[in-house]
């Protein structure tokens, strides 16, 4: 009987002591994790990724940047992060935005234009030293260089000669000064400008309306001088085979005095309106009124003697 009773203290001790084991094991992990969590969260021990820069402050206040890839350990209160810089490929939208921007072409006229520069940081130390807030102050000289450009074009040029607007911007930016005599965008910042690009150039909605109606406009105008020309062909034509047959008729019944002149042009006058009014017999509209104040009448030439033979 106290054998079992010794066994039973003995295994009770056991599972507090296994028990105790566990708590404290787990606080210990708990501490080691808090710490490092800590320390951790405060960049005592901060990384450097692949194509990016840390910019560490020191102690005496000197800034350096630090581009070797992989961990490092700094003093806590001691020195400050002051930026982490990406070292790839970067995009600037004109504007700041995505969106395009209302500018205005060298003909006063209302365009909507985006566009988008991609640069690279060269020189740290002066992108990030020598600067402060250098996206900022980058964005600002980049729009001033490309609205200057495509304010100075025409507006045609700047719907149908893209491809000339983008490559002068490109060089400009890579090698105009952004003031007589000043730096350029390169030399300033330390940055390698790898590619330009216009994304959209359009009209504003009211002025593409009122462009299609002008162009309807033309085309009709442009049809209606068609309908006319054809219609003066059309009556020329008409004229001109009137006259010959006015002539052809004169010259076959006239006299050589004239005096059956005025006959014939009656008579050709009587037989244009019997003609239209045989060809729209119904639905007349038109009263027409002729002169009945005389009659014309038409005397034929006399046949002409005949000659007389060579027997007679």
């Amino acid at each position: 009987m106290a054998d079992q009773i010794s066994q039973k203290i003995i295994r009770r001790a056991y599972v507090k002591t296994v028990v105790r084991r566990v708590f404290a094991f787990a606080v210990l992990c708990g501490i080691i994790y808090g710490l490092a969590a800590l320390v951790y969260a405060t960049k005592t021990i901060y990384k450097v990724k692949e194509n990016y820069a840390v910019v560490l402050e020191r102690l005496g206040g000197r800034r350096e940047a630090v581009t070797a890839v992989g961990w490092h350990p700094r003093l806590p209160f001691f020195t400050r992060i002051e930026q982490e810089v990406p070292l790839m490929n970067q995009d600037l939208n004109l504007g700041g935005s995505t969106e395009p921007m209302r500018i205005i072409s060298g003909e006063n006229v209302a365009l909507w234009t985006s566009a988008q520069m991609t640069y690279r940081i060269r020189d740290l130390q002066r992108w990030a030293i020598e600067n402060l807030q250098p996206q900022k102050l980058l964005l600002g000289d980049y729009d001033g260089i490309v609205k200057d450009i495509l304010q100075a074009q025409p507006v045609n040029n700047l719907i149908s000669d893209r491809e000339k607007i983008k490559e002068e911007i490109f060089q400009a930016l890579k090698l105009r000064p952004i003031n007589i005599g000043g730096p350029t965008l390169e030399e300033k910042y330390g940055i390698e400008v790898v590619s330009f690009v216009l994304k959209e150039t359009r009209f504003g909605d009211k002025l593409v309306a009122a462009t299609e109606e002008k162009k309807r406009r033309e085309l009709i105008a442009e049809a209606e001088n068609y309908a006319a020309d054809q219609e003066a062909s059309r009556i020329r034509k008409l004229y001109a085979a009137y006259l010959e047959g006015v002539e052809a008729l004169q010259q076959g019944l006239g006299r050589p005095d004239g005096s059956t002149d005025t006959a014939i042009l009656q008579f050709l006058v009587q037989q244009q309106w019997a003609s239209a009014y045989e060809n729209n017999q119904e639905g007349q509209n038109t009263l027409v009124i002729q002169n009945t104040t005389g009659q014309t009448s038409l005397a034929l030439p006399a046949p002409a003697p005949a000659l007389p033979s060579k027997g007679e």
